[in-house]
């Protein structure tokens, strides 16, 4: 089985995306097809031994559209500057042609060679040659409409079609009897609605064309932010390649100022990488050898030499692209109700278009007259805009996610997200860093800063294998502390260790280590008390203790925990405050995470669980007619995330492609749940108020095109239809663009 995600040209209205939709999944070979009509592509699953990518283009053609191939993310660039120009020619030749068969009811000067009552045949030919211009510029619609006719999937380009065809099929039987020296005829000619029709929806399509580029914007900056170049050192000599020319296994050079060209992991130097396109955090983050870097990140101030790992559509960059294409191509329950309605609209605005032309003849009218509210019918009813109503929002939604560091994989969640009613957060690597961190230090020492006692800490714990070791070395890290040379390294088992720096002695440990080198005895008894108490306190908040002795003195007294992630508790607070019920569901032991809830402000724990049991609770938190979101680290929880109606995963880092969540919090910042819940109540409004202008349209235009309010002097003809119809999808778009 593989997958695919082709680029569609042609496709307009949800009824194209529908019709190649239900094509493709009826193909022997496709496993499932999903069209999406904003993004104009089609992700399908297939089986390689019976298609390949000749035969998905060719099933493409057939249903009337036309494949570009894979999709990359990159547009043509001079398309819009070619649909521009041709938009303004036709322009032109619009107003030339209302000019000739319009100027005369309002006084405007008409040169007698195209006199409608003088030159009857000029007139008509003029009109004729002129409309026979807009059918080439409309062909792709004509060809479209016809073919999805064939296919039984009439869509909104049929409905244009048929009424275009009619009005210019009549216009050319009035055009031969004005020629044949009937001239009554000549007040029968609808040339002009024919032509004005496919203007008008040709500049809906235009703009429609420019409005949908905005919403994937973030994702062509996720595209282009990679640079087109790079300087490889080969031989021990620097050559300049553009991305494709690197290998994996290449050394890259990265100077002040480039950008990382692809993913990789540092082997000489170190620098501040901003990655605020990918995580969202503005703050450079400090990289040094044995660390990765990503491509896109920025080099801000140090010049580094890193080894290709990850290239091409493996990068994170590309992963990314994927992913949100994948999500929006995705449809959300609401999504399908719209398509439902759209697949059942055009065949009946159809039937109604017939039902009234026929009622017309009845009721005495001329073909001519009749043929007039059958056009307008179908033009006025096109269902662009209902086409329009979800896709646009989910797109632009998905893009601000994505931008904001929340990489959402299943659309689905734009729309369950703001039903959440609780959320289950796993303990460790979750609310939690996952790893031991300092937490605290009590600095005792007259002379030595917090910084540079941490400092002479890490540098003798840098020769230690003790998992603490870490907490001390990240924290070197982090604050570009450099080590000290350390000498007489001795680890003391069970108690700690001890090593020379700057000519002085230093023993850290816990506190049997005063007892074993008699420290306590050299120690003031007020003094001894105090670190005692602190030490107590420093216990009951979860802490390791580590004392730092200096030549017999103790210096400072260290905690070490795995510390509550950066804004839970305001995390916690909000969603409270929303009435969204918060739990902790954890494998450890209940003392703990009783400790870790009552920080956060979690009122629910669930503690001593495997993760089948997670899972299991998952399961029955949902039975009581729970919504469901389970965040957790995304290996351990996966069967739990998989379980609830929205996974969430942090810790994710760099290996995007293997997560198996619906949701991957790049940056690891839990407030990010709050702005997904947000950004989903604000899509789900937005695309009911597209589906309520969409619906509304229509319901009331429809009346109005079969001429139930002419008694009333209200009425519309082709040409304001195709108006309509293209300000109804701008009120759409507009409406949904609100959202960025």
């Amino acid at each position: 089985m593989k997958k695919i995600i082709l680029k569609i040209e042609g496709m307009t209205c949800s009824a194209c995306s529908n019709g190649l939709e239900k094509y493709l999944n009826k193909q022997e070979g496709i496993i499932s097809a999903s069209v999406n009509l904003v993004m104009a592509t089609a992700e399908i699953e297939y089986d390689e031994t019976k298609v390949n990518l000749k035969t998905l283009d060719a099933f493409v053609k057939k249903a009337g559209f036309r494949s570009l191939g894979e999709y990359t993310g990159k547009e043509e660039e001079n398309k819009n500057k070619e649909e521009k120009i041709l938009f303004i020619i036709y322009g032109i030749l619009a107003i030339v042609l209302l000019y000739i068969s319009m100027g005369h009811m309002i006084g405007l000067p008409i040169f007698d060679l195209l006199d409608m009552s003088k030159n009857p045949v000029n007139y008509a030919i003029s009109l004729f040659l002129l409309t026979i211009l807009f059918l080439i510029y409309g062909i792709d619609i004509l060809k479209s409409g016809i073919k999805n006719l064939i296919h039984k999937m009439p869509n909104m380009d049929t409905l244009v079609a048929i009424g275009v065809i009619s009005s210019f099929i009549y216009s050319v039987y009035s055009m031969i009897m004005v020629i044949k020296g009937d001239n009554s005829y000549v007040h029968e000619l609808y040339f002009e609605s024919s032509a004005i029709v496919i203007f008008f929806i040709k500049l809906g399509r235009y703009l429609d064309g420019i409005n949908k580029d905005k919403t994937k914007e973030a994702i062509q900056k996720l595209v282009q932010i990679t640079p087109s170049k790079a300087i490889v050192k080969k031989e021990g000599k620097e050559k300049e390649v553009t991305i494709d020319e690197i290998k994996k296994g290449d050394i890259v050079i990265s100077h002040p100022g480039d950008r990382i060209s692809v993913d990789g992991k540092i082997v000489l130097g170190k620098t501040h990488l901003d990655e605020s396109f990918l995580t969202g955090e503005s703050k450079p983050v400090s990289k040094k050898e044995g660390d990765n870097v990503i491509a896109g990140s920025i080099n801000y101030d140090g010049y580094i030499e890193y080894e290709a790992e990850k290239i091409g559509k493996e990068s994170s960059i590309s992963q990314i692209v994927k992913l949100v294409v994948q999500a929006s191509n995705e449809k959300i329950p609401i999504a399908k109700i719209a398509d439902k309605v759209s697949g059942y609209f055009v065949p009946i605005v159809m039937l109604i278009a017939v039902i009234t032309f026929v009622a017309y003849l009845i009721l005495g009218y001329t073909i001519g007259e009749a043929i007039i509210p059958f056009v307008t019918i179908l033009v006025v009813a096109c269902p662009c805009s209902l086409g329009l109503a979800t896709p646009l929002a989910v797109v632009i939604s998905e893009g601000k996610c994505a931008k904001k560091g929340i990489l959402v994989r299943k659309s689905e969640v734009l729309e369950t997200a703001e039903k959440t009613n609780t959320v289950v957060f796993d303990k460790t690597g979750t609310l939690t860093y996952g790893k031991l961190k300092i937490s605290k230090i009590i600095n005792y020492s007259s002379n030595l800063n917090s910084d540079e006692i941490l400092r002479i800490v890490g540098s003798v714990e840098a020769k230690s294998t003790h998992p603490i070791a870490g907490a001390f070395l990240e924290y070197l890290k982090e604050h570009m502390l450099g080590e000290y040379n350390v000498e007489e390294f001795k680890n003391i088992s069970g108690l700690g260790i001890k090593g020379k720096v700057e000519n002085k002695n230093y023993i850290l440990g816990n506190h049997k280590i005063l007892e074993k080198f008699g420290i306590e005895g050299k120690e003031e008894k007020d003094k001894l008390e105090e670190i005692k108490k602190e030490e107590t306190k420093l216990a009951k908040e979860g802490n390791s203790i580590i004392y730092v002795i200096e030549e017999e003195k103790i210096i400072a007294l260290i905690g070490v925990n795995d510390l509550v992630r950066e804004n839970v508790k305001d995390v916690v607070k909000e969603l409270n405050k929303n009435n969204i019920e918060t739990i902790m569901l954890t494998g450890d032991n209940i003392d703990t995470a009783n400790l870790i809830a009552k920080e956060t402000g979690i009122t629910k724990v669930i503690a001593d669980v495997m993760p089948e049991q997670k899972t299991n609770t998952i399961k029955d938190l949902k039975k009581q007619g729970k919504i469901v979101m389970m965040c957790g680290d995304g290996i351990n929880d996966s069967p739990a995330l998989a379980t609830a109606d929205i996974g969430i995963s942090v810790n994710s880092g760099t290996d995007i492609a293997i997560d198996s969540s619906d949701v991957i919090l790049i940056k690891n910042d839990l407030s990010k749940i709050l702005e997904l819940i947000t950004i989903s109540k604000k899509t789900i409004k937005n695309i009911k108020q597209n589906l309520f202008w969409a619906f509304f349209y229509n319901s009331l235009m429809i009346p109005i095109a079969i001429g139930l309010l002419k008694p009333i002097g209200i009425e519309i003809n082709p040409m304001i239809a195709g108006l309509a119809m293209t300000l109804s999808s701008l009120t759409v778009i507009l409406n949904a663009l609100r959202l960025k």
